[in-house]
């Protein structure tokens, strides 16, 4: 929030932007957001359609979990890491940089965190599934 209301203070009333301020105000928000993906799924706060979810069972809760996270999580999760590894591996041979004069360099270090942050969600669903698994055996 600092950054943003510097940088638009600096455009609005002083007539003076950056281009790195503004790239990086967009590199935090990948983080933030990358990196709250598995946090979200941890706290179940991740968006789900409660309206008839709350209506089931135990037993059917427990079980669209397990479905879940083996049929949409981990396949999803699994082929972004396959994908986003090259991606970030070219972008780090070639030493990529903003293409804006007076952007940001080591743009793979912001890219790398697409695979980082799609193996903790990976590693947050098998505990979900295993928790799950233990749940659905005992109902």
């Amino acid at each position: 929030m600092a950054l943003i209301i510097f940088d638009a203070t600096n455009r609005y009333l002083f007539s003076s932007g950056s281009t790195a301020l503004q790239e990086l105000e967009w590199h935090f928000f990948d983080v933030v957001m990358l990196l709250s993906l598995a946090y979200t799924l941890k706290h179940n706060a991740h968006v789900r359609v409660d309206i008839f979810y709350d209506n089931f069972s135990l037993k059917t809760q427990t079980l669209i979990n397990i479905l879940s996270v083996v049929f949409f999580i981990l396949p999803f999760s699994f082929l972004i890491v396959y994908i986003s590894i090259g991606f970030v591996e070219l972008s780090f041979i070639q030493n990529e940089m903003s293409s804006d004069p007076g952007g940001l360099s080591y743009r793979w270090i912001v890219k790398s965190l697409m695979p980082l942050s799609f193996i903790f969600l990976s590693l947050q669903a098998f505990k979900i599934l295993v928790i799950e698994v233990k749940k659905w055996r005992s109902l």
